[in-house]
């Protein structure tokens, strides 16, 4: 069974990040308290996003703006594809109607 744990409090968070940029590793904060050193890299690289200090990373503004637009896209490419079948169809039949 796996086992929950509720989500960090954003406080705690940021002070883990500020301990981070001020020199300690993530493995030492990952003994210390009970986060995870990859929890620990995420938070700071979501964190670098968010800053901008980090130009490659997408901020969580973008990330789902990115999300609704493939959302969007995925929707266009099936109403495109079912304009497409009922052309087809259409042009299948003699005048455009069934008889």
């Amino acid at each position: 069974m796996t086992r929950y744990r509720p989500a960090y409090p954003p406080e705690f968070r940021r002070q883990m990040i500020d301990l981070v940029r001020a020199g300690r590793t993530p493995e030492e904060l990952s003994r210390e308290f009970e986060p995870s050193a990859a929890s620990l890299v995420g938070w700071v690289r979501r964190a670098y996003a968010e800053d901008g200090t980090r130009p490659d990373a997408m901020t969580a503004a973008e990330h789902d703006e990115l999300a609704r637009l493939r959302c969007e896209n995925r929707q266009l490419r099936q109403e495109q594809d079912t304009l497409a079948k009922a052309t087809a169809w259409l042009a299948a039949s003699p005048n455009g109607r069934t008889n």
